[in-house]
């Protein structure tokens, strides 16, 4: 087992630790709940017993017993109703409050409250039968405040644990892509550094060939790929650290990486431009900018197997401006508008899922902007946006 698989065991055992921890804490308060509730019960028909007993006849020592019991319900709703479930009524036809017990003054003093906190506690509880020298009549009970209180209890346990899980989850989901992060830019160092050696050595040899008079179309030639070197040396070198921004005509940049592309690209790409005459000026990295713009245009080329449309045009408005470059490709389904930037993903059988993945973090992360798939269709094509603000603007 590796240390990917380690750590993914260690996140599922937590997680499922979590999971069991909650349901047995659920399980326990349900079983609390319940052994409170039928505490609550065996009281009220211990004092349905007591006024029983009350009504008979006793000595004066057991009826001070039967009082004592009855005093002790201090928290318990009770309505003692008839034996056909109504309220037993005094004189003036109004419900007897003598048969009410730990009730709210506010229920109380409404007929119309009082109905219908019986009809709610008929609901809650079965009713106690009262036998008293053969007048039937009932208890009805609630629950008590703490029952109430405590039935909400195990919500209250479930959202914390749940948003424990989140906590744990986000916090493997982040720390996952912090070390991919760190990976990435490591070997994009790395890989910079590697190409600096030899890249010194081609300069070298560039200038002795100078001084052998070699043909001069070579020297350009070689010059030319000594210059790619050192613009593709310098964007890995960005990668990992904050680069410089200047203030840089982003119209300008877009032709010049649109007439780059242009001429190393194959002829059966029908290219074309469509750009603002005016300058237009943005906070910019050039070089990073130029290598979001290569990486959507690959895209689009490999999208089209080679061969077909490809439009790259700059729209703007008051803060804004719009890069948008379309291909007439296989086209992206939307689910997978935003799947595609992550790191790795790709529908190609070669290559390893980096380019749009890089182009997003260039744009968002260092340029403050944005990169989404503006529109798709199967089998039509896809046109990406790139979104920077204007210089002077703020985010």
């Amino acid at each position: 087992m590796n240390f990917s698989d380690e750590r993914n065991f260690s996140s599922y055992f937590i997680i499922i630790a979590v999971v069991v921890i909650t349901a047995l804490v659920l399980w326990s308060t349900s079983l609390f709940l319940q052994r409170l509730k039928d505490d609550e019960r065996t009281k009220i028909e211990i004092w349905a017993q007591s006024q029983e007993a009350f009504n008979s006849e006793q000595s004066d020592d057991y009826l001070d017993l039967v009082l004592l019991i009855g005093s002790t319900n201090r928290s318990i709703p009770i309505i003692i109703t008839d034996s056909q479930g109504d309220f037993i009524r005094d004189s003036l036809g109004k419900p007897d409050p003598s048969y009410f017990q730990n009730l709210s003054e506010n229920v109380v003093n409404s007929e119309r409250r009082l109905k219908s906190y019986l009809k709610k506690i008929k609901a809650e509880n079965d009713p106690i039968e009262l036998d008293l020298k053969g007048t039937v009549q009932y208890i009805y009970y609630g629950h008590s405040d703490i029952l109430n209180k405590l039935k909400y209890y195990p919500i209250a346990i479930a959202l914390i644990l749940f948003l424990l899980i989140g906590v744990i989850y986000f916090f493997f989901t982040t720390s996952k892509a912090s070390e991919q992060n760190k990976l990435w830019a490591g070997m994009a160092k790395e890989t910079a550094h590697q190409i600096g050696t030899p890249l010194s050595s081609l300069v070298g040899w560039n200038e002795i060939l100078k001084a052998e008079h070699v043909n001069p179309e070579y020297i350009m030639e070689i010059e030319k790929d000594i210059s790619r070197l050192k613009v593709i040396t310098e964007r890995f070198s960005k990668i990992g650290s904050i680069p410089n921004l200047e203030e840089v005509d982003i119209v300008q940049e877009t032709r010049d990486a649109y007439t780059y592309l242009q001429s190393r690209s194959s002829k059966l790409i029908n290219f074309s431009l469509n750009l603002p005459e005016e300058p237009i000026y943005v906070s910019l990295n050039s070089q990073l900018y130029s290598w979001t713009i290569e990486n959507l245009v690959k895209n689009a080329i490999d999208a089209m197997r080679g061969k077909g449309d490809l439009k790259i045009d700059l729209a703007y408005d008051a803060k804004r401006v719009f890069i948008r470059i379309k291909d007439s490709g296989k086209g992206i389904s939307k689910s997978k508008f935003t799947k595609i930037f992550e790191p790795g993903y790709t529908s190609k059988s070669r290559g390893w899922g980096l380019g749009l993945s890089l182009a997003k973090r260039i744009i968002e992360e260092y340029h403050l902007g944005r990169i989404k798939v503006l529109r798709s269709e199967i089998d039509k094509g896809t046109t990406f946006q790139i979104t920077l603000l204007k210089s002077g603007t703020n985010v």
